[in-house]
């Protein structure tokens, strides 16, 4: 059974965040401030913040950038992950992705499904591994960043989790590279 072992020590991840919309600012980011909350609050830091439109090409240069930055570990975007038009972020993600952790996206529907019943339908969160980063498309919503975050990230980021973690494995998330 998933628990935390208190015989471990925690281990801080660096975490961005980027929040994507066409309307939002700093002053009114509440999906944005959720997540840095959280993510300090949970002993983490916050390693970058930023807002871009919802532009599929403009998101995933931000994602490339932050993969490519040795001081972050984690990019955690919020919003676009809509049925909508505008929403391009999952594919924006995909764009960059070299693995998918295709089942986030099912464990975030079956938490959403507790919480906002079949609406959860509407949701296409998602999460990858891309250049030893990891990144998720958390919704735009507030109460979709905490649900991920408080039911999922938190413990997946938390080296003391047992029986396994995102943390442990971030050494090897770029092994391959290393054989010859």
């Amino acid at each position: 059974m998933s628990r935390i072992d208190e015989s471990r020590e925690f281990i801080p991840l660096r975490i961005a965040v980027l929040t994507v919309s066409d309307t939002r600012t700093q002053a009114d980011d509440r999906s944005g401030d959720t997540l840095v909350e959280r993510l300090t609050g949970a002993g983490h830091e916050l390693a970058a913040r930023g807002i871009v439109r919802d532009d599929r090409a403009v998101i995933a240069a931000r994602l490339r950038d932050w993969i490519a930055d040795p001081a972050v570990d984690v990019v955690l975007t919020t919003g676009g992950t809509g049925l909508t038009g505008r929403d391009v972020t999952v594919e924006a993600h995909r764009d960059v992705y070299e693995k998918e952790i295709e089942a986030f996206g099912t464990v975030f529907t079956i938490v959403s499904m507790q919480k906002i019943g079949t609406s959860a339908v509407q949701s296409r969160a998602c999460g990858g591994v891309a250049g030893g980063t990891y990144l998720f498309a958390l919704p735009g919503s507030p109460g979709g960043c905490r649900d991920a975050w408080d039911e999922i990230l938190r413990l997946q980021f938390d080296y003391r989790h047992r029986p396994c973690n995102f943390v442990e494995i971030l050494p090897r998330l770029e092994e391959h590279k290393r054989r010859k």
